[in-house]
């Protein structure tokens, strides 16, 4: 059974009322669903963890769904936090190891597949909002330094990042619901 929008906001009510009996069972609804929702967007290798990491947020996060909001699209934004994560740390994960061994067997084809995913994400943003989130959420620069290496002002490498992450989300989503 995959459970509706209003049998997921029943049960995460209930849940955080300390229902354990709604909480097994929508933590088990939810674990379809993000399967579902994984199964497209990383190998099938990494689905399982993914999930696992998406429920223990969702868990940890129980008290801040607002009931008078639904539940699957903040669901959906705790599962593309935790994606984006995901390959930020695959593509830092295949640049180390490049750097440790550049003659290794194993041909990094998880990291490349994510490097790919991403680039073509980038390739839908402007220029501006692409380097920014590239300077700073996955290499990792400080503001300062992304402005610096850049030449955008450090207000506008913020609102770069938060314009790009924001449309980033909204693609994900259409690809998503197609």
């Amino acid at each position: 059974m995959l459970a509706d929008e209003a049998t997921f906001a029943r049960l995460m009510a209930a849940m955080q009322q300390g229902d354990r009996a709604a909480a097994n069972v929508l933590l088990t609804e939810a674990g379809l669903w993000l399967e579902r929702y994984f199964r497209r967007r990383v190998p099938p290798g990494q689905v399982d963890d993914l999930v696992q990491e998406v429920l223990i947020a969702l868990h940890a996060k129980r008290a801040s769904w607002d009931p008078a909001r639904p539940f699957l699209p903040w669901l959906a934004a705790i599962a593309r936090y935790r994606w984006v994560d995901h390959l930020r740390r695959v593509y830092r994960e295949a640049g180390e190891a490049l750097e440790e061994d550049a003659g290794a067997q194993d041909s990094g084809e998880d990291g490349v597949l994510a490097r790919l995913s991403l680039d073509r994400l980038f390739a839908r943003l402007p220029l501006g909002q692409a380097q920014a989130i590239e300077l700073v959420k996955i290499e990792g620069l400080s503001i300062e330094e992304a402005s610096r290496r850049s030449g955008q002002s450090e207000s506008l490498v913020k609102v770069n990042i938060h314009r790009g992450l924001k449309k980033l989300a909204a693609l994900v989503e259409k690809a998503e619901t197609t």
